[in-house]
């Protein structure tokens, strides 16, 4: 699949006027996998900035390796998370990588760029008369609402009106041109699409959508750069006995989990786990339903979700998760914790674990019970975003349940920690991962215009091989874009 289309030279150069009057420089793929690479002009100027300021230097802070402040922070060797055996009740190791420490405090604004810059920088894409739309179900609009608001493009956002408040409100905050609420929560993806049908139907060439679900920038960033700190990570915390035995991702988008795709170029026995919402079980039992695990769109299998690389599939409660949510930060919960032998440091970073990171977590125990992982094993899964997120959800449980009490933290230490049993998961076989793959024709082909012979492609392993390639030729054009706008050089 070739993202980048032939040059458009005429938009090009519009887009190369516009980004040098602005002062935007647009950093490569292999800088935010590397910020090493990142040239020191850059990193002096980053001094002088808050992590989630609109401001165009933070281009080059979408990497999972920012040092841990708001302001004037550079860069370390990642961020993580690693959860013991007195809170997790396994011996396998289970690292949580943190993604509260991107600008928007969450991932998917890499994923945003690797949809929207490949197109800017081929002059695919034209700020000067297209409006960006991405679709979502929460993090990924405001993602892509903030690349844009960092690369002068005018972005809509469109997200089901069962979100979280903070989601509207921030974006409003940053100026994002339209925000659009769709009917329903987490789970309505269609009526996200519906909306861009008839975006498509009403304004033409005057908008460009961004479909995180079918666009393979998003597989491709996570694939190199989610990949690849999982690999880094792993380098510096394994023993000479370690074995890297699984990833856990969300399904979601099917972007983090192609971070899967690259881990199994590195090892080889390496085991993939896709989690989903028990209350809409579309990979364990081609179910559907609403559930409030934010973060994990579901009803159906994305497009750029390679199927044939995923050997499990866990459906996680999502009753589990927001109990979780309240004995990691409610004041009780964090006591009971550290009485039963978690130590304070760890029960202090519980709220960088927002609600799709605890179903992550979750997911992780499972497979390391099942697969009867040992002290030698690690595990690996995203920390997507952060409580930070969800201060209105933790709001309403207390309205709904009352105040958190020493007896329901036991409870739920007892039922949704140490009672983690191998139920409601799938070790998925050849057929069954052709059945899922199958599953993409009534999304994909019936309904969002595909072919069958664009579906047939997608099973093909080199269809990923060649596809995952391209950011080579995309940094190309980023470092030719760079220099027709002059900026970079002139800096001192």
């Amino acid at each position: 699949m070739q993202v980048v289309k032939p040059i458009n030279e005429a938009v090009l150069e519009k887009t190369v006027r516009l980004c040098r009057e602005r002062n935007i420089i647009i950093p490569t793929f292999a800088e935010q996998r590397d910020p090493s690479l990142i040239p020191e002009k850059i990193r002096r100027r980053l001094a002088d900035v808050g992590l989630w300021d609109v401001n165009p230097l933070n281009l080059f802070r979408i990497t999972w390796k920012n040092e841990p402040q708001e302001k004037g922070g550079r860069f370390n060797q990642g961020n993580w998370l690693e959860f013991p055996p007195e809170l997790t009740g396994v011996n396998a190791r289970i690292i949580g990588l943190i993604g509260k420490y991107f600008p928007t405090g969450a991932h998917k604004v890499g994923a945003g760029f690797g949809c929207l810059v490949p197109r800017l920088v081929s002059g695919e894409f034209d700020p000067s008369t297209q409006k960006a739309v991405w679709p979502s179900t929460g993090n990924f609009c405001r993602g892509g609402a903030f690349d844009c608001a960092l690369l002068a493009c005018k972005a809509i956002a469109i997200l089901p009106e069962g979100m979280s408040r903070e989601r509207f409100e921030w974006l409003k905050a940053i100026g994002t041109d339209e925000i659009i609420a769709t009917p329903g929560t987490e789970s309505n993806v269609k009526e996200i699409y519906d909306m861009c049908w008839t975006l498509r139907k009403e304004r033409g060439g005057a908008i460009s959508i961004f479909n995180q679900f079918e666009e393979f920038g998003n597989a491709t960033w996570h694939y190199h750069m989610t990949g690849g700190i999982v690999d880094d990570v792993f380098q510096q915390v394994r023993t000479p006995q370690s074995r890297l035995a699984a990833y856990v991702s969300a399904t979601g988008s099917a972007g983090t989990i192609a971070a899967g795709d690259y881990l199994r170029t590195r090892f080889p026995h390496l085991k993939v786990l896709a989690t989903e919402a028990l209350q809409c079980p579309t990979l364990l039992k081609n179910g559907f339903g609403a559930h409030r695990i934010e973060g994990i769109g579901d009803k159906h299998v994305p497009w750029v979700h390679n199927v044939r690389n995923t050997d499990m599939v866990a459906a996680i409660d999502d009753e589990q998760c927001m109990s979780l949510l309240r004995l990691f930060n409610e004041a009780e919960g964090v006591r009971f914790l550290q009485a039963c032998g978690v130590k304070p440091d760890l029960t202090a970073s519980l709220p960088l674990v927002g609600i799709s990171s605890i179903c992550n977590l979750v997911a992780a125990i499972k497979a390391a019970k099942y697969y009867e992982l040992d002290g030698r094993d690690v595990i690996f899964t995203p920390l997507t975003d952060s409580m930070d997120l969800y201060g209105s959800r933790k709001q309403e449980l207390l309205e709904e349940h009352g105040p958190y009490t020493r007896e329901t933290a036991a409870r739920h230490f007892s039922r949704y920690l140490e009672g983690i049993q191998t139920d409601n998961i799938k070790e998925l076989s050849f057929t069954d991962r052709k059945a899922l793959h199958n599953l993409k024709y009534f999304t994909w082909v019936e309904q969002q215009g595909r072919t069958s012979e664009e579906l047939a492609a997608l099973w093909e392993p080199d269809f990923w091989t060649e596809t995952f390639s391209q950011v080579a030729q995309w940094d190309e054009l980023i470092n030719a874009f760079n220099a027709r706008t002059g900026l970079l050089a002139k800096l001192d």
